[in-house]
């Protein structure tokens, strides 16, 4: 297994900085994502480590060997692409072999790795097929078994589902997660889809206009947000505008329209301007019968909207005031939570993250 160092690595397109002096050291055998919406240089800085963008500075090591100075073909990478690359006028064991190929490998040998390759994406007995004869997610896994049968110590992936529909995307992103796994490679997956990053990732980096606004582990990230943006962009969350009122307990309170709100932010000072995050997950319904746990806090709002999406129903709930939350809690069929009604929520402070910003 082989590690990846990123050392001070810059990037600019004319006026445009695409990555902005990132530092980064990726685990040998680790799932590494780098998550960030369109422009914010995550697709850039994955083709540098793979030689097809240049560095304006910085270098990049992969096992103590550094290797932005060699060409794309001396770094033993294998990188599957969005739009998978596949030639269409070579059969499935064609496109497999390519890259063997290329490297003067013994034809009997191309064919017993080849063989092996089809056989780790389960795509036995396909070698003679053509491109157009395949589905969606078997061009998805000819690309991927193409970049692995060269045996590479890192393999890269560039949006690689982006083509998929949502469910084949669900399905073959735990076969990306189950065969890396099984081969303890060293893989960098690069995505826009937060859902696909928190589900296959070991670390994500959070990229914002070519910098890490936020490295971490998916519960780690997706839990304790360090900025508005974090927040914002990894899930749907409240993003609640308020005032430091005073302390209680171990913690304080936070005017936000015309309710307070609890958290357990014990550094918050009084008369302080801060944004609380608090996802819709963290809130839940009180029925009549139950009684509040110990650290909960209780909140009471109208119901203005409710939607159905199967396992969960999605509520707009409107506090005093006016403050709306978002609430998303498992489908209930006996839940009166519906549009007009009044409900009681509850939640945990230590669920709520303080910002000492101003929400956007």
């Amino acid at each position: 297994m082989t590690d990846i160092r990123i050392s001070n690595v810059s990037r600019s397109f004319g006026s445009v900085v695409a990555v902005d002096n990132i530092s980064l050291e990726i685990k040998a055998g680790e799932f590494f994502t780098l998550l960030g919406p369109s422009g914010c240089g995550k697709t850039t800085l994955l083709r540098m480590i793979a030689g097809f963008a240049e560095l304006d500075g910085g270098q990049i090591s992969i096992g103590g060997k550094r290797i932005d100075t060699l060409a794309p073909h001396r770094r033993n990478i294998g990188m599957v692409f969005q739009n998978y690359a596949i030639f269409p006028t070579l059969t499935v064991a064609g496109n497999v072999g390519y890259g063997l190929k290329a490297r003067k490998v013994a034809s009997a040998d191309i064919a017993k790795r080849v063989g092996e390759a089809l056989a780790l994406v389960r795509l036995q007995g396909y070698g003679e097929r053509w491109p157009h004869q395949l589905s969606g997610g078997q061009l998805q896994r000819v690309a991927i078994a193409r970049a692995l049968v060269i045996r590479p110590e890192v393999l890269l992936l560039d949006e690689p589902l982006s083509n998929l529909d949502a469910r084949l995307r669900v399905d073959m992103r735990g076969e990306i997660r189950d065969l890396q796994q099984r081969l303890k490679i060293t893989t960098v997956y690069v995505t826009h889809d937060q859902e696909e990053a928190l589900a296959v990732s070991q670390r994500i980096a959070v990229m914002q206009t070519g910098q890490i606004e936020q490295l971490g582990a998916p519960r780690e990230i997706y839990r304790r947000p360090v900025s508005l943006f974090a927040a914002q962009f990894l899930g749907m969350t409240n993003l609640l505008p308020g005032i430091v009122e005073g302390r209680q307990g171990g913690g304080a309170r936070v005017r936000v329209g015309a309710v307070d709100l609890v958290i357990a932010d014990a550094a918050a000072r009084q008369g302080e301007a801060v944004t609380l995050c608090l996802r819709p997950e963290a809130l839940r319904i009180l029925a009549a019968s139950d009684a509040l746990l110990t650290e909960e806090v209780r909140l009471e709002g109208t119901v203005r909207h409710a939607e159905f999406i199967g396992a969960l129903i999605r509520l707009d709930v409107e506090l005093a005031g006016g403050t709306l939350l978002k609430v998303a809690v498992l489908d209930d069929p006996h839940s009166r939570a519906t549009p007009g009604s009044r409900i009681v929520l509850a939640y945990d402070p230590a669920r709520l993250t303080i910002f000492r910003a101003a929400c956007p």
